[in-house]
C-alpha cells in the first residue's frame, strides 16, 4: 500500500514540482521560523513554506528549473540558520532529538546557575543588612564584573545570535535579551570604571545582577522548552519503538534469522506466537488471533487466516503464521502512519497564520516600544538608570515564543492522540476544519455498507421446509456459481453449518436465475420470470416480495416440485456502528447527507433504516463532486467520507475528506483523515478530537497575547505612578520563561485526554 510516494526525502514530484522537508537548526523563537518563511517566500520558484519552530523543520515546494534546493538552503544560511536534509536511521528522521540539543542547554543553565549564586548573595546580603567581609566589600564592583562576564561567556550564543539578527535588520527573541543584557553589563562597567576612578558609586547603580539573572531564567527557559517540546514528538517516538529489528525468513524449509533491513519483498516470514509481525504481507499458512491495537486502536485481537492481510508491528498471539511479505521498510502500513504523523505535526493550522504574522513584527515592535519608553521617562525627568531599567524590562518581558509554540504544540499532540487512537490526521488545516463541519455527506456502498452482498432474510413459504432445508438446497446449487449472489448464500450457508448435497444438470440462466437437480428433484432459484416461464405459481408470495424490494433487498424464489417453498432475500447490508455513527452526528447537529450511485428505491431503503432525510441517488462518479459544491454553496462547511476511486474527486472538492483505510489508494490518498480501523464512528471521535484540540489553542493563544499585552505595558513602568515602583529586569526574565512554558506545559496536558463518547467500541 503506498498512500503518496515518499522517497529519497522528496515527498511528491509532480509535473515541474519538488517538495522536501527540511531539517533547521538555530532556531531560538517563534520569530526565527517567521523570518525563514517570511524570505523564502520572496524568492522566486518558491511555491510555498512552511517553517515550524517547535519540530525544527521546513516544508517546501518549489520549482527546481527557477531555484535549487542549494541555493534554498544557503539563503536560510545567510540568515544565521543551518538547514539539513534530514539523515535517516531505520528509514527515519531523528534529527529533532539531537537538535533540541537538551544536554548542552542543561549544561549552560548550570553553568549560569553557579555563577550566578555569588552576585545573589552580594545583592541580596547587602539589601538585607548582613555583614560583608571587608575584601568582598572592596571588590563587589570587581567580583560582581568577574561573574557576570563569566555567566555571558557561558551564554556567549546568545549573544551572538542575538548581534547578528540585529546586524542583518532581522530581530528576534535573542535580539532583545542581547541588547537588554548588553545594555544592563556595559552600564555596570561603565559604572565600576567611575567607581574606581572616583571611589565611590555616588547614585549610580550596578545592574551586573540583572544581566546575570536575566540569562539564568532564559536559560533555564530554553532547556525546559526543549524538554516539554520534546515531550510533544513522543507519538512519534511510541510509533517508531513499534518497529520490530527481527524477522525469522524460510528459505528451502530452513529458518533463518535475519534482521529487519534484510527482508525482501516476496520472502516467507515465520511468526511465532507471541512475536511482532516483522512485515506487511499475506498469511500463506496456520491461524492466529493478532493484536493489532498499536496501529488499529482495537482492544479485541482480530482473527487470521490463510489469504488473510497482516500489519507490521502487531503482535501474533496464539497460533504460528507463515508469511509472504508484500511490503517493507518505508512501504508498510505503520512507517507511512509515521511519515504521515510527522508531516501532520509539522503543518499549520489556519488558526496560526495570526499568530506567525504577530510573531514577524513582534521583536521590531518590542524594540521600538522600549526606545519609546527609555525617551518618555528621561524626557518626565527621571534618571538614565531609572529610564534604563523600564527598557530593559521591556525587552526583557516580551516574548514571541509563547505564541509561535501555541498552535504547533497543539496540533502535535492532537495528531498525535488522533494516531495512538486509528485516526489518520494528514495535516494541521484538516484537524481544525473538522471542528466547523456541519454537513457530512457519506458514500452508501463500501462506506455505510458493507459492499458486497449479503442474506437478510430466509422465509419458509410451504410447510415441511424450515429456513436451514431452505438454505441447504440453495447453496447445494450455488456452489459452483461465480455470481456475487451465489457467493452471499454460499457465506451465510457456512455461517450456519448448512450442509450441501451434489447437484446434477446445473443450469444457469442470464437475468433470471438456476435449474438443477437436488436430489433426483427439478429445483429452480431466481425472478419472477424464471417462475413463469416453467410455469409455477408464485402469486401468493408477490405480497412479500414486494415488501422485501421495497426495503431495497433482492428477493429469489426457490421451487421445487413445481411449487414455491422459500423465499432468500440479499442486501448489502449496513457495517457495524453505521446506525450509531449517524444517529451521534445529528445529535451533535450536523446535517447528514447519503450519495450513492445506486438506484433511488435501494438508496431510500439505506436511508430510512439509518434515518436520513436527505439522500442522493443515481448519481455516477464525476458528479459527486459537483453535487458537493452545490452544497458548499449552499453555505455549508462539507466533510466526504468515502472509501472508492469513485469518491476521489468528492474527497478532493469537499472541506474536509475522510476516507476508510480498507477503500482504494486513490481514495486515501485524497482523503485528509484516514480511518485504519473502518469504523464509522471514529468519524464522531475525530470531531470531538479537532474540537477538544481547537479548544487548547484557542487557550494558548489567549494566555500567550494576554501575556504580551498586560506584561510589556507593566515593564515600561505603567504602574509606577500607583505603586512607585518598576518592575525588575530579573522578574521580567522569569516571567518571560514561564509563559513560554506555560504554553507548552497546557497543551502536554492533551496526554490526559479521555473521549466523551465511547459508543461503538467494543
Amino acid at each position: 500500500m503506498k498512500w503518496w510516494g515518499i522517497e529519497n526525502n522528496i515527498l511528491t514530484q509532480q509535473s515541474m514540482t519538488q517538495k522536501m522537508i527540511l531539517n533547521i537548526s538555530k532556531m531560538h523563537c517563534a520569530s526565527c521560523a517567521a523570518t525563514i518563511e517570511h524570505t523564502l517566500k520572496k524568492i522566486p520558484g518558491v511555491l510555498s513554506v512552511n517553517v515550524n519552530f517547535a519540530t525544527e523543520k521546513a516544508w517546501l515546494e518549489f520549482e527546481p528549473t527557477q531555484i535549487s534546493l542549494t541555493k534554498i538552503k544557503g539563503t536560510i544560511k545567510n540568515l544565521g540558520y543551518v538547514a539539513d536534509e534530514p539523515i535517516l536511521e531505520d528509514g527515519h528522521d531523528h534529527h529533532g532529538e539531537a537538535a533540541s540539543g537538551t544536554k548542552k542547554l542543561r549544561q549552560r543553565f548550570l553553568l549560569s546557575l553557579i555563577f550566578s549564586i555569588p552576585i545573589i548573595y552580594l545583592v541580596m546580603g547587602k539589601m538585607m543588612g548582613a555583614r560583608m567581609p571587608t575584601f568582598l566589600e572592596s571588590y563587589e564592583s570587581f567580583i560582581q564584573f568577574i561573574l557576570a562576564t563569566a555567566i555571558i561567556i557561558s551564554c556567549l550564543d546568545i549573544w551572538i545570535s542575538g548581534g547578528k539578527k540585529l546586524l542583518r535588520l532581522s530581530p528576534n527573541m535573542d535580539t532583545l535579551i542581547f541588547i537588554g543584557t548588553a545594555i544592563s553589563y556595559f552600564y555596570s562597567v561603565a559604572v565600576s570604571i567611575i567607581e574606581f576612578i572616583q571611589g565611590d558609586l555616588l547614585d549610580f547603580h550596578l545592574y551586573y545582577e540583572s544581566t546575570a539573572l536575566i540569562l539564568v531564567f532564559v536559560s533555564l527557559g530554553k532547556y525546559l522548552e526543549a524538554i516539554t517540546k520534546g515531550r510533544t514528538t513522543g507519538a512519534i517516538k511510541q510509533l517508531m519503538g513499534l518497529q520490530p529489528k527481527k524477522a525469522t525468513v524460510l528459505k528451502d524449509n530452513e529458518e533463518i534469522p535475519t534482521t529487519i533491513s534484510e527482508v525482501k519483498i516476496g520472502d516467507i516470514v515465520l511468526v511465532r506466537p507471541g512475536e511482532k509481525i516483522p512485515v506487511d504481507g499475506i498469511v500463506i499458512d496456520g491461524y492466529s488471533g493478532v493484536d493489532e491495537k498499536m496501529v488499529t486502536g482495537e482492544s479485541i485481537p482480530v482473527e487470521k487466516k490463510g489469504g488473510d492481510r497482516v500489519i507490521g508491528a502487531t503482535i501474533n498471539k496464539t497460533g504460528v503464521l507463515k508469511i509472504k511479505t508484500t511490503q517493507i521498510g518505508e512501504g508498510t502500513l505503520l512507517a507511512q502512519i509515521i511519515k504521515t504523523v510527522e508531516q501532520a505535526m509539522g503543518s499549520k493550522a489556519p488558526i496560526q497564520l495570526l499568530a506567525d504574522k504577530v510573531s514577524f513584527y513582534f521583536v521590531p515592535t518590542v524594540l521600538g516600544i522600549a526606545i519609546f519608553t527609555f525617551i518618555i521617562w528621561l524626557w518626565l525627568g527621571q534618571t538614565v538608570a531609572f529610564a534604563l531599567t523600564a527598557l530593559v524590562a521591556v525587552l526583557i518581558i516580551a516574548c514571541p515564543c509563547a505564541l509561535g509554540l501555541a498552535t504547533p504544540t497543539a496540533v502535535m499532540m492532537g495528531t498525535g492522540l488522533a494516531a495512538k487512537n486509528g485516526i489518520l490526521i494528514k495535516n494541521g488545516r484538516a484537524l481544525e476544519v473538522a471542528h466547523h463541519v456541519n454537513m457530512i455527506v457519506f458514500d452508501k456502498t463500501g462506506t455505510l455498507t458493507r459492499g458486497e452482498p449479503y442474506v437478510t432474510d430466509i422465509i419458509k413459504i410451504k410447510g415441511g421446509m424450515d429456513e436451514k432445508n431452505i438454505l441447504e438446497i440453495a447453496a447445494s446449487i450455488e456452489k459452483n456459481s461465480e455470481h456475487p449472489l451465489a457467493q452471499a448464500i454460499r457465506t451465510k450457508a457456512v455461517e450456519l453449518t448448512a450442509k450441501l448435497s451434489e447437484v446434477k444438470n446445473f443450469q444457469a440462466i442470464p437475468g433470471q436465475g438456476i435449474v438443477a437437480d437436488w436430489n433426483k428433484t427439478k429445483v429452480l432459484l431466481g425472478t419472477r420470470r424464471l417462475m413463469t416461464n416453467h410455469q409455477i405459481d408464485f402469486l401468493a408470495s408477490e405480497k412479500i416480495l414486494t415488501s422485501l424490494e421495497n426495503q431495497g433487498k433482492t428477493a429469489m424464489l426457490l421451487a421445487k416440485d413445481g411449487e414455491v417453498v422459500g423465499i432468500l432475500a440479499v442486501a448489502d447490508i449496513l457495517k457495524e456502528h453505521s446506525l450509531e455513527t449517524i444517529q451521534m452526528l445529528q445529535k451533535m447537529g450536523t446535517m447528514v447527507t447519503i450519495i450513492t450511485g445506486d438506484n433511488s428505491r435501494v438508496g431510500q431503503a439505506i436511508a430510512k433504516q439509518l434515518g436520513v432525510q436527505r439522500v442522493l441517488t443515481e448519481v455516477l462518479p464525476e458528479d459527486k463532486s459537483k453535487e458537493i459544491k452545490k452544497m458548499q454553496a449552499e453555505g455549508n462547511i462539507v466533510a466526504m467520507v468515502g472509501d472508492g476511486i469513485n469518491d476521489a474527486p468528492a474527497l478532493a472538492q469537499a472541506n474536509l475528506g475522510i476516507a476508510l483505510s480498507s477503500g482504494t489508494d486513490v481514495a486515501m490518498e485524497t482523503g485528509e483523515i484516514i480511518l485504519i480501523k473502518n469504523n464509522l464512528f471514529d468519524v464522531v471521535r475525530a470531531i470531538n478530537l479537532s474540537t477538544y484540540t481547537l479548544n487548547k489553542i484557542k487557550q494558548n493563544l489567549f494566555w500567550a497575547f494576554f501575556y504580551n499585552v498586560v506584561g510589556i505595558p507593566i515593564a515600561a513602568g505603567a504602574l509606577f505612578p500607583l505603586t512607585g515602583q518598576l518592575l525588575s529586569p530579573t522578574i521580567a526574565a522569569g516571567a518571560m520563561a514561564f509563559s513560554s512554558i506555560s504554553v507548552v506545559l497546557n497543551s502536554l496536558s492533551m496526554k490526559r485526554y479521555q473521549p466523551k463518547i465511547k459508543v461503538g467500541y467494543k
